[in-house]
């Protein structure tokens, strides 16, 4: 059992590793300690009594804000289908993570809210991801973690305003 994420260690078992890895692009550098905190904060959820939300639900939470969107709006955001989204949104409201209603502008379409209980899953996974950094300054040292910070913090402020593509 891993210790950071609560899960199997698949580490142990041989297996080759992906070219991505095995180069190190830049990708998997990026990859592998958000796979890794990922794994450790579901796992964390789940000790925290929100046993039902599954990594996939991340698509919905990590592009709705404090009001509602519409379906189409978080499945643009996510870069993913509009059905594909539907369905993780069915799937949190009977978790009773989201509400659904029809937008009032356009009947034909459907917004998504927070209820209270998603918002205390969201809250509670940014207290935990904040504990998870701690555990990694506990690892690199704080000042080695405030620079990795840093530096994410200027590359996505960069690439909010620069077309990358």
């Amino acid at each position: 059992m891993d210790r950071w994420t609560g899960v199997r260690d698949t580490r142990a078992m041989p297996q080759e590793k992906p070219f991505t890895d095995t180069h190190q692009t830049l990708g998997a550098l990026l990859r592998m300690p958000y796979e890794r905190m990922s794994g450790w904060l579901y796992a964390e959820l789940r000790e925290s009594g929100f046993d039902d939300i599954r990594p996939a639900f991340s698509a919905v939470l990590r592009n709705l804000g404090p009001g509602s969107s519409r379906v189409s709006e978080l499945a643009a955001r996510a870069g993913m289908t509009k059905q594909s989204m539907s369905y993780l949104v069915e799937q949190m409201q009977g978790c009773g993570l989201v509400t659904v209603t029809p937008d009032a502008q356009d009947r034909r379409a459907n917004t998504v809210q927070l209820t209270a209980r998603g918002e205390k899953a969201v809250l509670t996974g940014i207290v935990l991801s904040k504990s998870y950094e701690e555990r990694l300054a506990g690892l690199l040292g704080e000042r080695k973690i405030a620079q990795l910070r840093s530096i994410l913090e200027e590359l996505a402020a960069k690439l909010e305003t620069t077309d990358t593509r």
